[in-house]
């Protein structure tokens, strides 16, 4: 269903873009008997002018009376192409979908720019790959990197860790790695033992706390369904680094000498042939 073509459902949208303005408006469309119909929702971002969080309750009670049919948001004096925060938030909202049901299919998002009006839908792609992915805190970070590779090679599913951005810089704030990793079911095991599919957890840059976390890939890497063209000799790791795009690079260098531990996970069972 094209539901941005319903004018009755473009009309209220419009009507919420403008009240909302200059602070992105969000929603949802739920169809309700046949019927799509536009619900405002509360955008609960710190930064509403640049982004939207839906709130989850405004969300769910529009989903109580029908049929999620579209996800909505306005992009105030901006085009209706959707921003790399948008791509990744799409990314990561169809793949929890696709955990409760692998048979999903996308839900569509709907922008409209505002003031000027113009309406855009887009839906997911599927699986992000592993590298080249762009960086967006929260989104497509180090962890969720990680994290998107035991799940595709190893089925493990981990919760969704709620961070603020620079979290590490904060002296007397979390230590987020060290907090999490054993109810995460991971525990440490010592730099000389490392082996595929352990986890290297560093402290980089500006940082009281290690903040980055990589995937070793041992000398021969291998990625589910993604070739890799590799210069050099290895071992290698996964990781994403801070406005950088995720990346297979040589584990040695400043990358080794900033490691603070490594850690290996209870479950970890490739299913793929890595060595």
């Amino acid at each position: 269903m094209e539901v941005f073509d319903n004018e009755n459902v473009r009309e209220d949208i419009r009507r919420h873009a403008a009240k909302e303005y200059p602070r992105e408006c969000c929603g949802v469309v739920v169809s309700i008997q046949g019927s799509p119909q536009y619900f405002p929702c509360k955008n609960l971002s710190s930064d509403p002018t640049e982004e939207f969080q839906l709130c989850p309750e405004d969300m769910t009670d529009a989903m109580d009376l029908g049929e999620l049919e579209a996800i909505v948001h306005s992009h105030p004096d901006a085009t209706s192409q959707p921003s790399t925060y948008d791509l990744a938030f799409m990314e990561r909202y169809y793949a929890m979908e696709r955990l409760l049901d692998p048979e999903a299919i996308p839900t569509p998002w709907i922008i409209v720019a505002w003031p000027d009006g113009d309406f855009r839908q887009v839906v997911a792609q599927g699986e992000t790959p592993l590298t080249g992915r762009e960086f967006v805190h929260g989104l497509h970070d180090c962890w969720q990197c990680c994290a998107d590779y035991y799940y595709r090679t190893s089925d493990l599913v981990f919760p969704e860790f709620t961070r603020e951005d620079n979290w590490w810089e904060v002296k007397d704030g979390p230590s987020l790695y060290e907090l999490n990793f054993l109810a995460s079911g991971f525990y440490k095991v010592p730099l000389d033992e490392i082996q595929v599919g352990d986890m290297v957890v560093m402290q980089i840059g500006r940082s009281y706390h290690p903040n980055h976390a990589a995937i070793y890939l041992g000398n021969y890497p291998e990625l589910p369904s993604e070739p890799l063209d590799i210069f050099g000799q290895g071992p290698f790791i996964l990781h994403h680094m801070y406005s950088r795009k995720s990346a297979v690079e040589i584990y040695g260098g400043q990358w080794l000498q900033r490691t603070s531990f490594v850690l290996r996970h209870k479950d970890y069972v490739r299913k793929t042939s890595q060595s």
